[in-house]
């Protein structure tokens, strides 16, 4: 795992396809993903997976796959529409980590566009929640990779709130 704020340079500017393949624990990167969070109010956005998609049920924070040719915050901005039907502004990467299946997750820090409503896509959202940090790291259908995450940010190891939205 890199920590973002490390110094190592990964200018999110280039797309997909030149991304350095990360390994975790030997696992070979199989495919890119991005994964949105978003705050209001103390409380965190998280999404409970339709039946018919892989991991049916389970809570966790909206995103998708990175496209061929598409920029982080350009996979994140769609996968927010395609899911949500809301309109998001990426603000700031957070953490960056590799699931046991090889898929290679970029966090972001994003905002809601003002006056945003959600229509979330049947086939792939169940239900929307605004959850607080404590209530997120507690739900028992919670994805690992995002309980990985919520422990960084309950540590103090991840900053949610840097007065960018």
């Amino acid at each position: 795992m890199t920590d973002p704020n490390s110094g190592h340079n990964h200018p999110t500017d280039q797309v997909n396809a030149a991304r350095p393949l990360l390994k975790n624990d030997g696992i070979p990167v199989r495919k890119n993903g991005v994964v949105a969070v978003i705050s209001q109010e103390g409380k965190l956005l998280l999404i409970r997976r339709a039946k018919n998609v892989a991991a049916p049920g389970k809570y966790c924070f909206p995103g998708g796959a990175i496209e061929a040719g598409e920029t982080e915050e350009a996979a994140l901005i769609r996968e927010l529409r395609e899911e949500l039907g809301v309109d998001v502004k990426p603000l700031r990467r957070l953490w960056e980590s590799v699931t046991p299946w090889g898929v290679h997750l970029t966090w972001w820090k994003a905002q809601l566009a003002s006056q945003a409503r959600f229509e979330p896509d049947p086939n792939e959202v169940a239900e929307v929640f605004w959850m607080t940090p404590a209530e997120v790291f507690a739900a028992s259908e919670l994805l690992d990779s995002n309980r990985q995450f919520m422990e960084r940010v309950l540590s103090g190891e991840i900053c949610l709130d840097s007065g960018d939205g």
